[in-house]
């Protein structure tokens, strides 16, 4: 099953699957109790290109903290919720839009029922959350070690269970920090099952190592038309979980808007400060919804047929450079003007539109 053929859930005022834009998720890392700071974190994510939120409900006063939370944001709210059934349905009674369950850690069949039957009510989606961590016992044993078709396995049981006591309104993750394991794990359950799902890869690591692990797995499992929500995890801040998911989704054509850079790689041949060009015009841009590609090049060797190919670039000579549009020269200009012309071009691009 592909984005198009998974059924339609809806989370807030926003919808996915049946072939709906795939959206970003990110997770607070704040104290939900300390409703403050975590909508004052959430505003953030929002201005970043965050459109689904999680929250993490340990506590009856995470749980009542929900209702002041979701009364000052814009996006959906998901509580995320491990362990006591009590919090799943105090979290939809305060306001949360979906709720993040593992059926194997909620309880008795009872405690589940208790849960879908207030989802139902409110008619509330319920994502599944299978983690490579946390498999069952009796399914590692079965494979040997955690596979991918175990995790599989998992999944389809959690949602078999549910469906049973009548919840149709479902969204699965499945999740390992295994890259491989993972991508392999989403398309065997895509075959098996129309729930719509949330995709990343867990544990993913610091910003160097997680941003490449969840480019590598999130392209893999994306580029199948697999997945309808996706958050890359990260050891740090979430808005620069947000700021890689949006990258990621647009270098595979599955966003647009906002200014793509792209920068040639230094050479011997450079003689301007290339790195520093490149970093203060990517850092200049990012508030920018133009759908326009800006090129930083540092040599006359390639860097003229590169500019060529932008909207709009800069290209480096001996302590100088172009100003180009279009492929077109518009000026020669000392290194230190660069940056203030191409802002300038920008803007006139901008109130062309």
């Amino acid at each position: 099953m592909t984005r198009e053929h998974t059924r339609t859930v809806r989370i807030g005022d926003r919808a996915i699957g049946g072939g709906n834009p795939v959206l970003i998720q990110s997770m607070t890392n704040t104290k939900t109790e300390d409703a403050e700071a975590t909508v004052r974190q959430i505003l953030e994510l929002e201005k970043a290109g965050c459109e689904i939120i999680r929250c993490a409900v340990p506590t009856p006063e995470a749980a009542a903290a929900l209702r002041t939370i979701r009364a000052k944001i814009h996006i959906p709210l998901v509580a995320d919720i491990h362990f006591d059934y009590r919090l799943a349905i105090a979290a939809m009674e305060n306001g949360a839009d979906k709720i993040r369950i593992n059926p194997g850690n909620i309880g008795d069949k009872e405690k589940i029922r208790a849960v879908t039957d207030k989802a139902l009510e409110m008619d509330l989606p319920i994502r599944v959350g299978v983690n490579s961590g946390s498999l069952e016992k009796d399914i590692i044993e079965k494979y040997g070690r955690v596979t991918a078709e175990g995790l599989v396995e998992s999944a389809l049981d959690k949602v078999r269970i549910l469906e049973e006591l009548g919840c149709r309104n479902l969204v699965v993750s499945i999740k390992s920090s295994d890259v491989m394991m993972c991508a392999e794990a989403y398309e065997l359950f895509s075959e098996k099952s129309d729930c719509p799902l949330h995709v990343g890869i867990t544990e993913a690591g610091t910003l160097y190592s997680g941003n490449i692990k969840s480019a590598v797995g999130l392209g893999i499992i994306l580029s199948k038309g697999i997945g309808d929500t996706v958050r890359v995890s990260l050891t740090g801040s979430p808005l620069e979980e947000v700021k890689s998911a949006k990258l990621i989704l647009k270098t595979l054509g599955l966003r647009k808007g906002g200014i793509e850079v792209v920068s040639c790689p230094t050479c011997g041949r450079t003689q301007v400060d290339l790195i520093s060009l490149a970093n203060r015009t990517e850092e200049m841009v990012k508030d920018y919804d133009l759908s326009i590609k800006v090129a930083v090049m540092g040599c006359i060797v390639n860097g003229p047929g590169e500019a060529m190919e932008a909207d709009l670039a800069i290209c480096g000579g001996k302590g100088e450079g172009l100003l180009l549009k279009r492929g077109k020269i518009l000026a020669k200009m000392p290194e230190e003007r660069l940056i203030p012309a191409l802002k300038a071009e920008i803007e006139n691009w901008k109130s062309e539109e």
